[in-house]
């Protein structure tokens, strides 16, 4: 093995080591390299991740936020809490965002002060360093989950209740377009890969996300992910507009969107309404209604000149439900609404709210109470329930007996 092939090789050892707290296998890692100046760059960058080692060995920690040598914190059970971690100088924490640059192939510099990536144990990192982080580097970990979280633990959870989760499991086998929408941190991912679990498995599924972080157990999956520009290594960027537009021509029968924040709304968009239902994505939003709005502003991003009906009416069309998932004031992820799009009149997309969370005081352990409700509106998508032979399964969820369609 080339001394090249076998320091890449060993960065990424290092880096499952460093999140994995295993030093026998990062010191292993160090070893194989037969390059002597190669071992003791490694030696530094297994040095400079010891201190993270604690809070990357929690499980109970969501995040890791270190703002400077002096502030670290993290996020427990939705709430920020500041550790006693503490760093002599800002250039140790310089050298742990060097050393998670380095053993994913990448750089951070004063030339190049923004990092963004995906760790090899699906973990999202954000490093950004002097000058633009005035108070010292700022590194921004989120951890990723070793264990899935389906619909049954998130009612058991008090995230759903037993009739919401049942009514969600009953759109995502109906092929329903679904939006997830919520603010950062609200669980979105969490709860898109909740739902995607009772995606019929003989379906095949296309995934595009910037980091990816969706953990499908379908048998037919094929996983795509964004790649910045590298001019160092003559590598052009590719969106995920541009992976939409691959995507489309994979023959997939579903498309999970990670995130839409841009133009490639637009495409997915396009892609409900030409043949591809039960696609899913998420959205940045504070209400189903923002959800809309955000959702045209984007599709506005395409510069296609679109009339602003024309992008409401085909809004109308494509999207069938909306999820909202919230952080709430004691740190509890709930879903707070469940919106349906039922059509447009006019320039106005027309919806109606199925399920709500209703909020009743606080308990004595700081927690809000509240019931998630169903509002008493039949949906209006209970002839594709009835298609796809859900229909005494929504009836139950619901705790009503259906019309006849």
């Amino acid at each position: 093995m080339s001394d090249d092939l076998a320091f890449r090789v060993a960065q990424l050892e290092l880096q499952i080591a460093a999140l994995t707290g295993n030093s026998a296998r990062a010191f292993a890692a160090v070893a194989s390299v037969p390059n002597s100046n190669l071992q003791t760059a490694l030696a530094d960058a297994v040095q400079a991740l010891e201190p993270l080692k604690p809070l990357l060995d929690d499980d109970s920690v969501n995040d890791i936020l270190i703002n400077g040598p002096n502030n670290v914190f993290v996020e427990r059970a939705g709430k920020l809490e500041k550790t006693d971690l503490t760093f002599p100088n800002d250039a140790q924490v310089y050298a742990i965002a060097e050393a998670i640059a380095s053993n994913i192939g990448r750089q951070v510099s004063i030339q190049k002060p923004l990092l963004d990536a995906r760790l090899p144990d699906g973990s999202r990192v954000n490093v950004i360093v002097s000058p633009l982080a005035v108070d010292g580097t700022a590194i921004s970990i989120r951890k990723f989950s070793k264990r899935s979280i389906t619909l049954d633990d998130m009612a058991a959870g008090g995230n759903t209740s037993t009739s919401l989760s049942e009514l969600l499991k009953v759109v995502a086998r109906c092929r329903l377009n679904i939006i997830i929408s919520g603010g950062t941190g609200s669980g979105k991912t969490t709860l898109l890969n909740a739902v995607s679990e009772h995606i019929d498995h003989a379906e095949r599924i296309v995934t595009i996300e910037d980091a990816a972080e969706l953990k499908l157990q379908q048998p037919h999956v094929v996983r795509l992910e964004t790649r910045p520009v590298r001019t160092d290594k003559n590598e052009d960027e590719v969106t995920i507009r541009d992976l939409m537009k691959n995507a489309l021509r994979m023959r997939p029968d579903r498309i999970l969107v990670g995130e839409v924040r841009g133009a490639e709304a637009f495409d997915m968009m396009q892609a409900m309404n030409t043949g591809h239902e039960g696609s899913i994505t998420t959205i940045h939003a504070n209400h189903p209604r923002d959800a809309l709005a955000r959702l045209e502003n984007m599709i506005g991003m395409a510069n296609l000149n679109l009339p602003h009906q024309a992008i409401r009416s085909q809004i109308a069309s494509a999207i069938h439900l909306i999820i909202q998932v919230s952080r709430m004031r004691d740190g509890h992820r709930r879903v707070t609404f469940v919106s349906e799009v039922v059509g447009s009149e006019g320039d106005v997309i027309t919806m109606q709210d199925l399920f709500g969370f209703n909020a009743k005081g606080e308990g004595p352990d700081g927690k809000l109470q509240g019931e998630f409700k169903w509002t008493g509106i039949m949906p209006r998508f209970i002839r594709r329930v009835a298609y796809y032979g859900e229909a005494d399964r929504l009836a139950a969820a619901l705790g009503v007996k259906l019309p006849k369609v």
